[in-house]
């Protein structure tokens, strides 16, 4: 394949992803249609055809960017070299999460689906961006938390990250829902991305 090409697939690629995303920010996943996508975007939904097979590859690639992103903000506190409390690494953890509400809310969706209508490619890709975000945690810890034994950092990222996908439901609560909770007696407090996750990692680092 020719290196103008290669630019090409990857441009437009990017324009479908880009279109997606524009539409997630105001839509759900299942009320976006791939015409819906292609009406942003300068090609045809038949021709999205030629990038990704469905619906789910797209945003999966969407996903995957994320990680992507999240990684980067990750980076940018171990980078940082200089010594951290415990509760200063809550605080940057937090911070990078309350920046990547697309994330949240994308963590928050049926993977199961998401991943079975994903062709193995796709979802290596997915997975190596995920894997990423588990390694440069893991590193971040090491790093700022000597202490820290193999173990206990492998407690603290299996207990984090199932923890991080429900994070969205709890704070992207409608009208309706609020007044169902409240009829309900629920006792329900509202609290931002920051506060769950900062409270959640404080505790688990001890």
């Amino acid at each position: 394949m020719k290196i103008g090409s290669e630019k090409l697939i990857l441009k437009r690629k990017d324009e479908i992803i880009s279109a997606a995303e524009t539409l997630y920010q105001t839509m759900n996943f299942k009320d976006i249609t791939l015409k819906e996508i292609a009406d942003l975007t300068t090609l045809t939904r038949t021709s999205i055809y030629n990038y990704f097979q469905t619906k789910e590859e797209i945003f999966l690639t969407l996903h995957k960017i994320e990680y992507e992103r999240w990684v980067e903000d990750l980076e940018n506190i171990i980078a940082a070299n200089k010594p951290m409390t415990k509760d200063e690494i809550a605080q940057n953890i937090a911070h990078t999460l309350e920046k990547r509400e697309q994330l949240l809310k994308l963590m928050s969706m049926n993977h199961f689906e998401m991943e079975a209508n994903s062709r193995l490619e796709i979802l290596t890709e997915f997975k190596v961006a995920y894997g990423n975000s588990i390694k440069t945690m893991k590193n971040l810890i090491e790093k700022f938390c000597p202490d820290i034994v193999e173990s206990e950092i492998n407690d603290f990222i299996y207990a984090l990250f199932p923890f991080i996908y429900g994070i969205y439901p709890y704070v992207a609560v409608n009208e309706k829902q609020k007044e169902a909770m409240k009829i309900a007696s629920t006792g329900f407090i509202y609290h931002s991305v920051y506060e769950l996750a900062y409270n959640a990692i404080r505790k688990l680092l001890g």
